[in-house]
């Protein structure tokens, strides 16, 4: 009988997946999308990109984490049983086969189709005359200015490389003395990734651009060769939170913080970049071999978002277009009903992006921000868009109409925390009570409360609660790419809870 088996009992490392390998293997499932010969091209171009992005937080927070475990020297394995160093081994093994299906669907799949499309992506041999004309009158005018070259020598220590920059390293020859040196070229990071030269010429990616043209970022010196590399730097802000007065403090010192010293934990260089070079930068970044990865024709592949940008409906799937739930629309076209009066009668239960959130969610928190007679406006935020959040403009709104407003947000979303920071402040200046997150916890609760004044049935009146409970963020773009709930309530029990939590 089952019930007698003592292995149905057993709770050893046999029975656990190891959480960092397991989220490869979700990775893996993005790759297979980029490889599905089904999908519209530019749909298959967007995933692959999607892989890449994937992949450079997982180095970022994953593998940070168990590099951190090495340098403290924690021996003791993971529920899993293995070690960290363990877990680093079977990690490299994972993308070194991973980034291989993704160069081979790149060269043999998606790029032959893209070019028969008429989008290709070419190096600076590939270019024409006027292609090379086009790109040189582009590098005056919008790549030269903002480059600053840095060299590596006696009077000048390894620069400090910032987190995902693309850069080229370049080894220099001074022709007088032939003393050899190493120099870094960052790529600017607010110029597209691929340099579109004019109607029916290539795209070019811009480190192809800046390589070409390396003689005038060094002029008097000889250029022997250069090879672009990025370097991946570890995500944790460190913070010591049991010794923190002052969290929003404490999260913005971190983000400084993050930014001078945290240690790289992944090199990424191009394959033919020589031995030398190599060594240079793993030695100066203090990482070990295996954790330098190699690319063929380009890195940083997230950035073929760009790609999926262009303007060809035909290689994309049809925009689909977020409705409006019935029972929130009005008799009159282009008006929403009144939210209140329908949460009185029945619940809404949202399904995004498939029904629109700016006509469910964020309007339902408009209605309240305008509403004479709500008193009260509780909220999370853990992710937000830009300044001009429409919740977050709601909330202040509400605020500075005199209502009561409160909101938890958690500054320690991971990547969002110097956006948080900001809406916080935001916030806080509009007069709203602003909470920042719970010491030890994050905060992923996606709820809204308010409190509105009605009549009851006696003619007096009553505090009439209403909710929103979601299972994604309260950001804009958000929510037109990821499946999620949400539901709208005024049922007196669930306001309760939510209100028990907020």
């Amino acid at each position: 009988m089952l019930g007698d088996d003592p292995t149905i009992h057993s709770f050893g490392p046999s029975r656990f997946l190891n959480r960092e390998l397991s989220w490869l293997e979700f990775d893996a499932r993005v790759l297979a999308l980029a490889e599905d010969e089904r999908l519209p091209l530019l749909e298959r171009v967007k995933f692959a990109a999607i892989f890449s992005t994937n992949l450079d937080e997982f180095f970022q927070v994953r593998v940070g984490a168990l590099h951190e475990q090495l340098r403290a020297g924690v021996a003791a394995p993971s529920a899993d049983g293995r070690s960290a160093e363990q877990v680093c081994s079977e990690i490299r093994a994972r993308v070194v086969e991973l980034l291989a299906r993704q160069r081979d669907v790149l060269a043999n799949e998606l790029a032959p189709r893209l070019v028969e499309a008429g989008i290709r992506i070419a190096t600076w041999k590939d270019l024409g005359e006027d292609g090379r004309a086009l790109a040189s009158e582009y590098f005056v005018s919008h790549v030269e200015p903002v480059l600053t070259p840095l060299s590596v020598d006696r009077a000048h220590p390894f620069p400090a490389i910032s987190n995902l920059s693309l850069n080229l390293g370049v080894w220099l020859e001074n022709p007088e003395t032939s003393a050899v040196a190493f120099a870094r070229v960052k790529t600017p990071a607010m110029l597209p990734r691929f340099v579109k030269l004019g109607e029916g010429e290539p795209l070019l990616p811009i480190e192809e651009l800046i390589g070409a043209k390396l003689d005038q970022l060094f002029p008097g010196m000889r250029i022997l060769e250069h090879h672009p590399f990025r370097v991946t730097l570890d995500a944790d802000l460190e913070l010591d939170e049991g010794e923190a007065d002052d969290l929003l403090e404490a999260v913005a010192e971190g983000l400084q913080r993050r930014l001078r010293t945290n240690h790289p934990v992944r090199l990424e260089v191009e394959r033919a970049m020589p031995a030398n070079m190599r060594e240079l930068l793993r030695e100066n970044l203090e990482l070990r071999s295996d954790d330098v990865y190699e690319f063929d024709a380009l890195s940083d592949l997230g950035d073929l978002w760009e790609l999926h940008e262009l303007p060809r409906p035909d290689l994309k799937y049809p925009p689909a277009v977020a409705v409006q739930p019935l029972v929130l629309r009005d008799e009159e076209p282009e008006r929403a009903a009144d939210f209140f009066e329908v949460l009185r009668r029945e619940d809404v239960l949202v399904h995004h992006p498939y029904e629109s959130f700016r006509g469910s969610v964020e309007e339902f928190v408009w209605q309240a921000a305008r509403d004479p007679n709500v008193l009260a406006i509780k909220h999370t935020l853990y992710r937000t868009s830009g300044r001009e959040n429409p919740v977050v403009l709601a909330l202040c709104h509400a605020a500075q109409a005199g209502k009561q407003v409160a909101v938890v947000v958690e500054l320690r979303a991971r990547f969002d925390e110097q956006a948080n920071i900001e809406r916080a402040q935001l916030l806080e200046h509009a007069g709203a009570h602003v909470v920042y997150g719970v010491i030890g916890l994050k905060t992923h609760a996606k709820l809204a409360l308010l409190l509105r004044r009605e009549k009851d049935a006696s003619g007096g009146t009553r505090l009439q609660p209403y909710a929103h409970l979601g299972t994604g963020n309260y950001h804009a773009r958000t929510t037109r790419l990821y499946t999620d709930f949400g539901l709208l309530t005024a049922d007196r029990d669930i306001c309760a809870d939510v209100n028990e939590v907020l």
